[in-house]
């Protein structure tokens, strides 16, 4: 029987893409892609995300690609635009939870500092039961041991929590540890899936 939810943020319950911010940066969208692909990457947002210090990060990039100073100092200093607004559908779904009791917890890949600043502009992140932060723990999803941190720090069982988010990796290494998950995506109906696993939506 499914008791819990646990959330990811990103593309989930808030839009991020850095696609937002760099559209506003690069006339050429060749060049931001490039940018994006070869330069300011996941990869090294990701390190960002495991609790890496940003003025380190972003003084090794400036120095391999002195061309896009602005550019890459603009990825942690303008990162808020880069966050647009809420996925309210899921937002709802949440609040509606929370309402009807059920517990709900995050666990999410991101940087310390942003999810503080993302915390303060979005209410909805300040109300879960607990949260695992990767910028926190220094673990990232898919490492299993973010997962098994959530379970431990906050004695859950896997069998009884449904996770969703929205990368195919994360989804694979939950359902290794035992959680039922639902793969949020496009043409998704995520308050179908939370119903089939008899959670009460509205």
């Amino acid at each position: 029987m499914i008791k819990t939810v646990v959330f990811d943020i990103g593309n989930v319950l808030l839009r991020w893409d850095p696609r937002n911010l760099y559209n506003k940066l690069f006339d050429d969208s060749r060049e931001m892609e490039s940018f994006l692909h070869e330069v300011c990457t996941e990869t090294w947002n990701l390190r960002q995300d495991a609790g890496y210090p940003w003025d380190k990060a972003t003084a090794e990039l400036v120095t391999a690609h002195p061309r896009y100073e602005t550019e890459i100092r603009a990825f942690r200093g303008r990162w808020h635009e880069m966050l647009v607004g809420q996925i309210d559908a899921n937002v709802a779904l949440l609040e509606g939870f929370r309402r009807s009791g059920v517990p709900n917890y995050a666990i999410t890949n991101f940087a310390a500092d942003t999810f503080k600043e993302s915390q303060q502009r979005f209410p909805v992140l300040r109300g879960f039961d607990g949260i695992i932060c990767s910028g926190d723990e220094g673990i990232c999803k898919p490492d299993p041991k973010i997962f098994h941190l959530l379970l431990e720090r906050y004695k859950l069982d896997p069998g009884t929590c449904v996770f969703i988010d929205d990368n195919a990796a994360n989804i694979r290494a939950a359902n290794t540890i035992g959680f039922r998950t639902i793969h949020y995506g496009l043409g998704v109906d995520a308050a179908g899936a939370f119903r089939q696993f008899g959670l009460p939506v509205d």
